[in-house]
């Protein structure tokens, strides 16, 4: 079993692909309203928490009736239209359970300024103080390759960075870190924690993908790392069920976990300028 019950703040990240139908691409409502429960329960537990949701293009593009969204002007639009359906139904979910939200949209740029950066950071804590459940996303609306994270994996670790969260719960379409790609070896082994994160580790993450997504496995270790360095564990795991939040902090030890290990003087900033990271 894993202990998690000094964790006392905490980032849930979701991508595309745990929100949607497949088929239709539409938002799963069920879906969403289990991720709600369990994400409030982590407030009402006395716990901050923010979550990381993909899924403004999706929801945009899939209500202007395009199946397909090739330019760049065609995703900022659906951003733009999709970004006020998600929130809207993430508002009126957690108004259900009592429990307050925002929405703080980022970009790469924001991050990069020390002044605007911690303008954010205050931003976060005052919401915290106030018990608010920040949503986050990346501001695809208006964000161009020089200004953009380019997924939300990079992005989560970021904002655990900078808010001082120790766990970051990383929900995707895979159950974690395996030997190999399990789409193509039935054989793969899954990894249940990692002390260090070296060749080996981003060896085995470079061939996963995602068809929903924009990040594939290799993404999520290099999010892994930023969360790492600053001092957070952070959990891979399966969210075709959201009830794995709680099974998560209770302990059971589902998905891969990559263990914390705090670099002194540890700069966000300077190790995504150094990674190049867009």
């Amino acid at each position: 079993m894993r202990d998690f019950s000094n964790k006392k703040r905490i980032i849930v990240k979701v991508g595309s692909s745990s929100l949607i139908y497949p088929d239709t691409r539409s938002m799963d409502l069920t879906k969403m309203d289990i991720l709600v429960r369990n994400v409030c329960n982590i407030k009402n537990s006395g716990r901050d928490v923010a979550m990381v949701s993909s899924g403004a293009i999706v929801a945009g593009s899939r209500h202007l009736g395009l199946r397909e969204v090739n330019t760049l002007c065609e995703k900022q639009a659906c951003a733009s239209v999709g970004q006020c359906i998600l929130m809207t139904t993430y508002q009126r979910m957690f108004s259900e359970y009592n429990n307050k939200t925002s929405q703080i949209l980022l970009t790469k740029d924001i991050i990069l300024n020390e002044k605007r950066m911690n303008n954010a950071k205050n931003t976060f804590n005052t919401l915290f103080s106030m018990d608010v459940i920040p949503i986050i996303n990346e501001n695809d609306t208006v964000s161009v390759d020089e200004i953009r994270f380019g997924d939300n994996d990079t992005l989560s670790a970021v904002v655990a960075s900078i808010t001082g969260a120790d766990l970051l719960i990383m929900l995707s379409d895979i159950d974690g870190l395996y030997t190999v790609d399990p789409h193509l070896d039935p054989d793969a082994k899954l990894i249940s924690e990692v002390a260090e994160i070296d060749d080996d580790i981003k060896n085995m993450a470079e061939k996963s993908y995602s068809d929903v997504g924009t990040g594939g496995m290799l993404t999520k270790i290099n999010a892994a790392q930023i969360a790492n360095d600053s001092g957070c564990d952070m959990v891979i795991a399966n969210g075709n069920d959201f009830r794995i939040i709680s099974r998560i902090l209770e302990g059971e030890e589902v998905g891969t976990l990559f263990r914390s290990h705090k670099v002194k003087d540890f700069d966000v900033r300077e190790f995504v300028i150094s990674r190049n990271m867009r």
